[in-house]
């Protein structure tokens, strides 16, 4: 189990992926396609409104009060490679 770290930075890109900065700096990318047909994600599919992803109380957040737990993209995320 990692500490709780805050996300600092988001950027939405295609096919659903997020590229992450976390408060420690490191960068992450989580990919969100095996979760976006079940709610309250699925709403984010069709509207474009993925990208509209932004930080938060240090987490991501979309309109529509949808979120997702740091703890979660921390965890399911892999490492960005420079």
């Amino acid at each position: 189990m990692n500490e709780l770290l805050d996300v600092v930075q988001v950027k939405a890109g295609h096919g659903f992926t997020l590229e992450l900065e976390f408060e420690n700096g490191e960068r992450r990318m989580f990919n969100m396609t095996s979760i976006m047909d079940k709610k309250p994600f699925s709403r984010l599919r069709d509207t474009g409104a993925f990208f509209a992803a932004h930080v938060d109380y240090g987490t991501v957040v979309w309109p529509g009060n949808i979120d997702i737990a740091p703890e979660t993209l921390y965890d399911r995320s892999v490492p960005i490679e420079e």
